[in-house]
């Protein structure tokens, strides 16, 4: 087998450097004529400047509005669909967030919601959860962000309702039917692919700006997950355990309630989990066309750079993240310990402990209900203008102190890296930065790859945003890389220390469960509104993914061919890059795809703080009318690099895979 592998091998490293050297060509070529040709034919546009696709789009718009109530399609499918979402967020804010039915306050006050989640916490957790979810709940009381967190959990709670409603039938039927899995999974890949903004101007056009929109992008954005991990538990399930079911008679019914679905309970939570978590992520984001919530006291606050407020209402979203991730994360690890160990010592008593519980809370609802010292948070919010004033003070504090090595480091990126490749992307002729992203798409990805970037090209000269794209697209290049070092460095360290996985896997955990948005607000701090401060928050975005799927692919390389390594006299250095990187090659290039993705959509977010190009252009469209082509042709050009992005990084994977030798 030694003398077979031995060539493929070697053939397989060949077609490397030769893919290698040709990108290399493709490069020195590129900068060869962006010397002779710099400036021409760059298609640039003035930020209150339109194209003709944008007047279209702000006529469509226009068109739209003008018969929204009167067109049969909007009146009988749009307007339908809108009422509906409309009428639960509206009852779920009734219950808990927004006067109802007359009376000054919601239907269950602050006592009673408190009282709910500890109870709920308790019983599909444990104990500690449960007190973990009481003191979250109070310490919104305490920050005077009561009624803003009650919003967000209202539209993340309407979200998921509908996700699940939708996801887990869909994610069985996916788990059972190759057919049904193969004609979904595009679609799936398409919505995980985009990024988070580009879903709310599309919706806004047909559902108008507000809470439907905004539960309408959530439950599209958290849907994929439920889709996904449902269809993964179903076909997860042993084979011989199926047809020993169908052997004793089981019908196909019978085989999924009292087969499948139970043995998959946990991997559905898991996935119930991953659902609320993206939803959350969402509904924050969501504030940009009217979400209420905890994300339009973020946006504000980002809008006048007040970082007090800022990191007061991000620090709301923070926890609401951690309380719904360990109470989902809990009723999942009760599931499997049932499973293996029965109801446990204490189980004689936790139904009766239950009952009592329950009335306790049935108690504490009906006093929020009725009185309004139950119902209205006591106190005047001390807790929130202390930790706004904390975090000014830290902030200038941190930018008195440390402002000379931060904007150090800040200068030393933008001028040596960014600045550089901003220019050489924005300044040569558009046919030029074209030519050479299809041909090193169709180098690295193969001719597919090269005729979706042929067409992801073409579609984004089309929106008149091309220069826009490239500011946006030379801030992605340099995050990714970023993240794609920090993400070797520490990757390599956690596949080769178990000591080093435990102790920084859980801050990596913890930082995948955190809204984007919440990125922003330190970083806004350290550096103010400029573009680093976007590429700075993609990074610490990124950067847990692509950490662990590089430390999974160091892990993965089998031990016994490092210890050949290691006997041959390799050393630590030699064994890292001569065996344990060029093996884990594919998770390399799954964690590139991952970190762009990541990345592309937190540089968007960050059009917020002073990181402009396409991001900017998506939030004046929701603010400023007349520029709402613009933002929709900006969102467009944000899918379109995430496409040709993903499915080029895809694609050279697979390729990696077909190869020869190549892990």
């Amino acid at each position: 087998m030694a003398v077979v592998a031995e060539p493929a091998a070697r053939v397989a490293s060949v077609r490397g450097v030769r893919r290698r050297t040709v990108v290399a060509a493709i490069l020195v070529a590129w900068l060869v004529l962006f010397a002779v040709l710099r400036g021409r034919q760059t298609l640039a546009l003035g930020a209150a400047d339109l194209t003709d696709l944008h007047r279209w789009f702000n006529s469509v718009n226009d068109t739209i509005g003008a018969n929204r109530n009167s067109n049969p399609v909007f009146l009988y499918f749009f307007n339908e669909i809108r009422l509906v979402i409309d009428t639960l967020v509206t009852f779920i804010q009734s219950l808990i967030s927004e006067p109802s039915a007359g009376r000054p306050v919601p239907v269950i006050g602050w006592l009673g919601v408190v009282a709910l989640v500890g109870y709920i916490s308790w019983a599909f957790g444990n104990i500690r959860v449960a007190a973990l979810a009481v003191a979250g709940f109070v310490f919104f009381g305490l920050q005077g962000l009561w009624q803003e967190s009650m919003d967000t959990l209202a539209l993340t709670l309407s979200a998921v309702f509908v996700s699940l409603l939708i996801g887990i039938p869909l994610g069985i039927w996916a788990g059972l039917s190759d057919r049904v899995n193969r004609a979904i999974a595009p679609f799936l890949d398409f919505m995980q692919t985009m990024p988070t903004f580009v879903y709310l101007a599309p919706l806004t056009l047909f559902f108008l700006i507000g809470p439907a929109s905004a539960t309408i992008a959530t439950l599209i954005y958290a849907a994929p997950p439920a889709i996904r991990i449902t269809a993964h538990a179903i076909r997860e399930v042993p084979a011989t355990t199926v047809e020993a079911a169908e052997s004793l008679g089981s019908t196909r019914r019978q085989t999924l309630t009292k087969v499948l679905l139970p043995m998959s309970k946990r991997t559905v939570v898991m996935g119930v989990n991953q659902t609320i978590m993206a939803a959350l992520s969402m509904v924050t984001v969501a504030a940009l066309i009217d979400a209420p919530g905890l994300g339009k006291t973020v946006v504000k606050a980002l809008q006048t750079l007040d970082v007090g407020v800022a990191f007061n209402a991000g620090l709301a979203i923070v926890v609401m993240a951690i309380v719904l991730d360990r109470v989902t994360t809990a009723a999942g690890d009760r599931v499997e310990a049932a499973r293996k160990r029965g109801a446990g010592r204490f189980g004689k008593w936790r139904q009766p402990l239950l009952s009592a519980g329950g009335a306790a809370a049935a108690v504490c609802v009906w006093l929020s209900h009725t009185y309004v010292w139950a119902a209205e948070f006591p106190g005047d919010a001390a807790a929130g203008g202390a930790i706004a004033r904390t975090a000014d003070s830290v902030s200038l504090w941190t930018q008195d102190t440390f402002g000379g090595l931060t904007n150090g480091a800040r200068d030393l990126i933008t001028t040596a890296l960014l600045n550089p490749f901003e220019t050489l992307l924005t300044e040569s002729p558009w046919w030029l930065v074209g030519a050479v992203l299809v041909a090193v798409g169709a180098v690295l990805g193969g001719w597919r790859a090269g005729v979706t970037a042929v067409a992801c090209v073409a579609s984004l000269v089309a929106t008149g945003v091309w220069s826009d794209s490239m500011t946006t697209l030379a801030s992605t290049a340099v995050a990714t890389l970023i993240v794609l070092l920090l993400g070797v460095v520490v990757g390599v360290w956690m596949g080769r220390s178990s000591l080093a996985d435990r102790l920084i896997r859980p801050s990596l955990d913890a930082g995948q469960t955190m809204p984007s948005f919440v990125y922003l607000v330190p970083f806004l701090a350290l550096f103010g509104a400029t573009r680093f401060t976007a590429i700075t928050a993609a990074v610490v975005f990124a950067a847990p993914v692509t950490i662990k799927i590089i430390a999974d692919g160091v892990r993965a390389v089998p031990q016994s061919t490092v210890e050949a390594a290691t006997a041959a006299g390799s050393s630590t250095w030699q064994i890292i890059t001569k065996v344990q990187l060029p093996m884990s090659r594919g998770a390399l290039t799954l964690a590139t795809n991952q970190g762009l993705i990541y990345v592309l959509s937190m540089v968007v977010v960050g059009g917020l703080v002073g990181a402009g190009a396409l991001g900017y252009d998506v939030v004046a469209g929701f603010s400023q009318g007349e520029l709402y082509g613009k933002g929709l042709a900006a969102g467009l050009a944000i899918v379109l690099l995430g496409v040709m992005f993903d499915r080029i990084t895809q694609a050279a994977a697979r390729r990696r895979a077909r190869t020869p030798g190549a892990r």
